[in-house]
């Protein structure tokens, strides 16, 4: 049974404590805190496998084609896509982090090489949305 795809549009993706966060991530450093120095150039890290990277390409190729003849609908669909991709974005790394928790709840050993793994993946994905 082939499942039913929804299509979500961006602003499914705003959480009523987005205002929140903001406020966080806009705070001027505290002096005495440690901060972490950014690399003067933004590792690249690849987001998605290469056919799921191209099947959306490939989708966004077909909106931009649609624009001439419907222009409101093309708009629609980017929104959609864009919202599709984030989605994607931010289950990948969710993955990521329930399985590092699996191994810690397992008592499984996960070494520092592991975090600093993710914390790179993390960095550069950050330093990619903070760049675009």
């Amino acid at each position: 049974m082939k499942e039913e795809r929804r299509e979500i549009h961006t602003e499914d993706l705003v959480r009523p404590s987005a205002a929140a966060d903001r406020a966080v991530l806009e705070r001027e450093p505290v002096a005495g805190q440690e901060t972490f120095s950014r690399p003067a150039e933004v590792e690249r890290t690849v987001l998605f496998k290469d056919d799921e990277s191209g099947q959306f390409r490939t989708r966004w190729t077909e909106v931009q084609s649609a624009f001439v003849d419907s222009p409101r609908s093309a708009v629609e669909r980017a929104d959609s896509l864009v919202a599709e991709t984030m989605k994607r974005l931010a289950e990948m790394f969710s993955d990521e982090r329930k399985k590092l928790e699996g191994q810690w709840d397992r008592g499984d050993n996960v070494t520092t090489e592991d975090l600093r793994v993710a914390l790179q993946r993390y960095r550069a994905f950050f330093d990619r949305l903070l760049n675009v």
